[in-house]
C-alpha cells in the first residue's frame, strides 16, 4: 500500500479568494490588523502536517511487518529486524506499538482487509454474476493464489496454529476465520440456501483444509475442493 505523500490541506497564505496574502488582513470596519486567520491556518496545516506523518510511520511499520509476517509467521521475526525493515527509529516504533503483539493484531487487521475482503470475496464477487457462481468462484480466485511464487497460506490459520487459542493473538485470529465464515455466509443467504449457518462452516472446511493441501504443494487443490464445493451446494439448496 502506497503511503499519502500530501495531507490535502491549503497552502499557508492562501485564502478563500483565491488571491495570495501580501501583508497582514485588514478588519474592513475598524482598520485593526486582524492576524488570527492566518495564525489559525498555519497552525492546522502544522497540526493537520503532523498527524498526517504519524499516520504514515504508523502505515510504513505495519507495510514492513505485513511482509513478514506473513511469509515467516509470528515467532520467528524479532522486533529488532521489524525496525531495520521499517526503516525508523526505535524510539518511533514505540510510539505506534508498545509491543510486537500490537503490531501483530494491525498486521491481522490489514490482512483481514487486504486478503479476506479484497482479494478473495472482492474478487470472486467480480468475477462472477449470481451469489451460487461468486461463491464457486472463491475456489478460482484460490487456484490462481496457489500457483503463486509468493503464496503465504492463510496467515489467521498459521497465527492461531503458532500462538494457540488461548493467547490473544490466536483469539484474534478465530475472530477473523469467524469474519470469513461470515462472508461465506452471507453469499449463502442471497443464494437461497437451506441452514446457511452448517453450510458456511463446511464451505469453510473446504476452504481452509484447500489452503493446507496447496501449502503442502497440491496446485491442484483448489479444483478439487470447486467439485466439493458443488456438491454442497446441492445439498443446501431449498
Amino acid at each position: 500500500m502506497a503511503e499519502s505523500s500530501s495531507s490535502g490541506l491549503p497552502r499557508a497564505g492562501i485564502f478563500p479568494s483565491g488571491g495570495l496574502q501580501s501583508g497582514p488582513e485588514t478588519d474592513a470596519t475598524s482598520g485593526d490588523v486582524v492576524l488570527g486567520n492566518a495564525a489559525a491556518m498555519d497552525a492546522a496545516a502544522v497540526g493537520a502536517t503532523g498527524a498526517a506523518g504519524a499516520a504514515g510511520m504508523r502505515e510504513r511499520i505495519v507495510n514492513a511487518a505485513y511482509d513478514l509476517f506473513a511469509r515467516r509467521g509470528v515467532r520467528d521475526v524479532g522486533i529488532n529486524e521489524l525496525i531495520s525493515r521499517s526503516g525508523v527509529a526505535k524510539a518511533t516504533f514505540y510510539r505506534h506499538f508498545a509491543s510486537k503483539d500490537e503490531l501483530v493484531l494491525a498486521f491481522l487487521e490489514q490482512r483481514d482487509r487486504v486478503w479476506t475482503v479484497n482479494a478473495i470475496v472482492g474478487e470472486a464477487r467480480r468475477r462472477a454474476d449470481t451469489p451460487e457462481q461468486q461463491l464457486l468462484a472463491i475456489f478460482d480466485v484460490f487456484s490462481d493464489w496457489f500457483r503463486r511464487t509468493d503464496f503465504e497460506a492463510c496467515s489467521f490459520i498459521n497465527v492461531l496454529l503458532e500462538m494457540g487459542a488461548t493467547h490473544p493473538l490466536g483469539r484474534a485470529s478465530i475472530d477473523y476465520l469467524a469474519k470469513i465464515r461470515g462472508h461465506v455466509k452471507q453469499l449463502a443467504d442471497e443464494a437461497g440456501l437451506e441452514r446457511t449457518e452448517d453450510f458456511s462452516r463446511s464451505w469453510h472446511i473446504l476452504m481452509k483444509g484447500s489452503i493446507i493441501s496447496a501449502a503442502e504443494g497440491d496446485l491442484e487443490a483448489a479444483m478439487r475442493a470447486r467439485q466439493l464445493a458443488g456438491w454442497l451446494i446441492e445439498h443446501h439448496r431449498a
